[in-house]
């Protein structure tokens, strides 16, 4: 036995295994901890967008409260409110820093700087849709506000309106934080058909002219506008009706090159609703409980890392180190095995369900296989020197008596010997084609061959021995039936089934030679009467020097190898051959092979 070679270790495949492993795990690991860093971080980037967003939030509510409260009575539920539900510690102060409210609980140190100042009049930031450049916050409406009858005036006479556009065009309606029903295109434009532009919803009401006369006077006070007075500046940068002609609002569009008008406009309209909304004010936000956003990577936080991804990496090398080792130890097995001289046909355990398990069980099938054929050549062997053995004798032991003078050389005995010799030829004949076809140098002639040809000349060459031995010969062929092959060795096929099939009829028997067309393939089937076959014989009939009955001799059972040649010449056509017992009627052997189209015929 030869000793295994052996194997360096960067050539193993444990070794393999194991680098392998630690190198998936270490990149696993470092994308994984990257993966984990990149999304920290955005989550953190999101976080802070939503505390910004919620912030601003916040403010456009309590800015909200401060331009339609006069103090900031109440305000602290409402401070409570959205505490609890943005998760912010929210704190409002007034100039001096005496406290207003607070969501955290009272001593609460404020944090270092004040977010921003709540103060509708002078407003930092657009804290609602619509806000005004003069930084008013737009619901800051003091004076104009409708009282309800008002309100329900002005409604009607905005459905009057937005029922004239309506059949014009289309349009909306809304209400201002004032009362007043507004009416504008659905293009969001405040342009009016001249058909609907009755003047009669722009029109102020009571309550707004009674605002706009105070309005008037305190810009009329302005100093360095006495040149200007007489001119109607109601409503100069107030938009009580958007997108409609009013004098006022002409008249702003006239005066709105000077900047000293409309500054003086904005300061006449804070004084105006000072006294409506609540005093300035300082907000602080924070984090409840006051704990810092952001991702601590702390000493300990690293060493931690680091721990864990060790051991990960511990575990992950000793997995599969366990994993290879049992990966390994069947593949050794099978190496040993391979390894032993042929002739002990060594077997390996079958230890598991995997990949290794299946190939220890497929080597253990190539062994026996190998046994198998191993047995089967020193049976031919013996089936052929028997064979061989037997017509050499009789001719031997003929001539020897010959020789002595026993016996004259008579006709009757050149023609016994002369039957013997071709009993060898025979032999001979049969073994050559099945070496042929075992080599693989084997040479099919093909050609388009009519079915009903072959049938027919299988059934002439054997209707003399057929009537010698009472048996009838019965044919039934489909017409235009053709195959692509080699006209001799199919006919030795045909005749050697036909041979067969009268060897083992009985006289006044019938054997039946079938040709028939079955899809895209041609049947040929040869059917006796004789005793059949034994189901435990099927799977032999077709090995070489079988016979049913030990018993037989060439004479009596034929050499064995008229099926198995047979075989051999049906399956280098590319088709099949199968034997079966008809119940109570003999054997039936069946050749399936593709079928051809049927040849053009030359024109005279």
């Amino acid at each position: 036995m030869t000793p295994s070679p052996r194997i360096p270790w960067r050539k193993s495949l444990l070794v393999r295994l194991v680098l392998t492993s630690v190198a998936i795990t270490v990149v696993s690991v470092g994308a994984t901890s990257w993966l984990a860093v990149e999304t920290t971080t955005r989550a953190i980037q999101e976080e802070r967008g939503q505390v910004l967003s919620d912030d601003t939030d916040i403010l456009r509510q309590l800015s909200g409260f401060a331009a339609t409260h006069a103090d900031w009575d109440g305000v602290q539920s409402l401070v409570r409110t959205l505490s609890d539900t943005m998760a912010r510690r929210i704190a409002l102060t007034t100039d001096t820093g005496y406290p207003i409210a607070d969501s955290a609980a009272p001593g609460t140190a404020l944090p270092a700087r004040a977010s921003a100042t709540v103060e509708p009049l002078n407003t930092d930031t657009y804290t609602e849709p619509g806000a005004q450049l003069a930084g008013i916050d737009p619901r800051a409406v003091g004076p104009y506000l409708l009282p309800p009858a008002e309100r329900a005036q002005v409604r009607m006479l905005a459905e009057k309106r937005l029922a004239c556009m309506r059949r014009y065009g289309s349009g909306s309606s809304h209400q201002s934080p004032s009362g007043r029903t507004m009416v504008t295109s659905d293009d969001g434009e405040a342009s009016v058909p001249l058909q609907c532009a009755d003047g009669e919803l722009n029109t102020p009401t009571r309550t707004e002219q009674k605002a706009l006369d105070e309005l008037n006077a305190l810009i009329a006070s302005c100093p360095g506008l006495e040149q200007e007075r007489g001119i109607p500046l109601a409503g100069a940068g107030i938009d009580l009706v958007p997108g409609s002609s009013t004098p006022a609002s002409d008249s702003a569009r006239r005066r709105g090159g000077s900047q000293r008008t409309q500054s003086c406009v904005d300061s006449a309209r804070r004084t105006q609703l000072d006294p409506f909304v609540a005093p300035r004010a300082r907000l602080y936000l924070g984090s409840l409980g006051q704990q810092p956003a952001g991702f601590n990577l702390s000493p300990a936080n690293k060493a931690k890392i680091v721990g864990v991804t060790g051991l990960v990496l511990a575990i992950t090398v000793a997995m599969t180190a366990v994993v290879a080792i049992r990966l390994v130890r069947p593949l050794r097995a099978l190496t040993a095995a391979a390894q032993q001289p042929p002739q002990r046909h060594a077997r390996v355990a079958v230890t598991t369900k995997d990949e290794t398990g299946y190939l220890a069980a497929a080597f253990n099938e190539l062994t026996a296989r190998r046994e198998q054929m191993e047995a089967q050549r020193k049976a031919m062997v013996s089936d052929i020197a028997h064979e061989l053995r037997t017509p050499l004798t009789n001719i031997r032991g003929w001539l020897e008596v010959t020789r002595d003078g026993l016996l004259d050389p008579d006709p009757d005995l050149i023609a016994s010997l002369h039957d013997e010799a071709l009993l060898l030829q025979h032999i001979i004949d049969d073994l050559q084609d099945l070496a042929a076809v075992d080599a693989g140098t084997l040479k099919l002639r093909r050609e388009p061959v009519g079915v009903h040809e072959l049938v027919a000349q299988a059934v002439s060459a054997h209707s003399t021995r057929a009537e010698a031995s009472g048996i009838r010969l019965r044919t039934r062929t489909d017409p235009c039936l053709w195959l692509d092959a080699d006209p001799v060795r199919m006919r030795q096929a045909l005749g050697n089934l036909l041979a067969n099939a009268l060897r083992h009829t009985p006289e006044n028997g019938t054997v039946t030679l079938t040709a028939r067309q079955t899809g895209d393939l041609a049947v040929l089937t040869v059917e006796d009467t004789g005793g059949g076959i034994a189901p435990e014989d099927l799977p032999h009939v077709f090995e070489r020097f079988w016979r049913a009955e030990k018993s037989r001799s060439r004479r009596t059972g034929g050499s064995g190898l008229g099926l198995s040649i047979v075989r051999q010449f049906v399956e280098a056509h590319g088709g099949t051959v199968t034997a079966d017992n008809e119940p109570g009627a003999g054997a039936v052997f069946t050749i399936r092979l593709p079928r051809a189209p049927e040849p053009e015929r030359l024109s005279p």
